[in-house]
């Protein structure tokens, strides 16, 4: 009687199928994307400034006091001195601000105190001013002469040097006051002269 050999399913080889290794170069693949993906990403991204909310954008104030500028001023004035009454009167003038700060000037004033003949002044000035944007604000100082004159009586020289404030309530229109030293040839040799007034900027 011959022995008939008993197959033993458990030590059977086990094949493996053809469907676990195609998922496995699949997901081989696409992580390979990925990453890739990521990788061209992170380059177009590297020389690029990302803004974020928290960025804040400032914005500079409107500068009322151009580089370039031509005024026209019209203002009441006073002279003071310890030699002689008191004078008051007024007059016009133009500047021409060839550059934000520096200016020239010329101004026409007439002055008159009781009982004495009114006073012709023509004058001329440097200006060296200091914009302050933000305020509008710009303060200045003038050094300068002419000549002042009366109906009657020959013109004399005349230098003055001082300081004053300017503020924009417009890039056309302002309000300035300013006092100066003025010194003299003839008597009173020296006196104060102050102006307040308005300006127009073109």
């Amino acid at each position: 009687m011959k022995n008939k050999e008993i197959h033993n399913p458990i030590n059977s080889t086990i094949k493996p199928t053809s469907t676990g290794s195609a998922n496995t170069s699949t997901v081989k693949r696409l992580s390979f994307a990925i990453c890739m993906a990521v990788a061209v990403a992170g380059s177009a991204f590297a020389g690029t400034d990302v803004k974020t909310f928290k960025d804040k954008v400032v914005v500079e104030p409107t500068c009322y006091f151009r580089d370039t500028e031509f005024q026209l001023d019209a203002f009441g004035a006073g002279a003071f001195s310890n030699q002689a009454r008191s004078a008051f009167g007024g007059g016009i003038g133009a500047n021409f601000f060839f550059a934000r700060y520096f200016g020239i000037g010329v101004e026409q004033d007439l002055m008159g105190r009781s009982g004495s003949p009114a006073l012709w002044s023509t004058l001329g000035s440097l200006y060296l001013r200091y914009p302050i944007c933000a305020w509008n604000l710009a303060p200045y100082m003038m050094v300068g002469g002419g000549t002042t004159y009366a109906n009657n009586l020959k013109g004399h020289g005349e230098g003055h040097v001082g300081a004053g404030l300017e503020y924009r309530f417009t890039p056309h229109i302002g309000l300035f006051t300013d006092g100066r030293y003025v010194y003299s040839s003839v008597e009173p040799k020296g006196a104060a002269l102050v102006r307040t007034g308005l300006r127009f900027a073109f």
